[in-house]
């Protein structure tokens, strides 16, 4: 996307457009590396010198309210965002600690399930070693 689309974007989400607040979106839609709040504060400092770590940590809370982030609880200790791609599940290599996205479909999103539940949003996360690593230790 371009800054004109995150300007409307943001507009339509009922958030204010601040340059912090575009930055931010600009990072999150180049970087498929899931970063957490500290990774998106110190790339986006070194910009805006005053910049705070809590304007990240709340402009993500919003952005996450107004569903144009999605944020991602995989370890008990760290949450990471990442834009708004549609339904995908995420595998943490144990190896080289990389997250990446899965295609998988669930076949219960939209539907309604036992006790008249619907599914909105499905999220899964995969720990195990991705073929980046695999690959590797095939090669030593």
């Amino acid at each position: 996307m371009v800054a004109m689309d995150f300007d409307r974007l943001l507009r339509e989400k009922g958030l204010r457009v601040t340059a912090p607040r575009l930055e931010i979106l600009m990072y999150l839609d180049g970087n498929n590396g899931h970063p957490d709040a500290d990774e998106i504060y110190n790339i986006i400092k070194r910009k805006h010198p005053n910049l705070s770590r809590t304007t990240v940590y709340n402009t993500l809370d919003a952005f996450a309210d107004a569903g144009i982030v999605t944020p991602l609880t995989i370890t008990e200790t760290e949450r990471r965002y990442e834009m708004d791609q549609g339904m995908h599940h995420h595998l943490k290599c144990r190896q080289c600690e990389r997250i990446i996205d899965i295609k998988f479909c669930c076949p219960n999103k939209g539907k309604v399930i036992s006790g008249g539940h619907r599914i909105e949003q499905v999220q899964g996360y995969f720990k195990g070693i991705c073929k980046f690593c695999l690959k590797a230790a095939e090669r030593k």
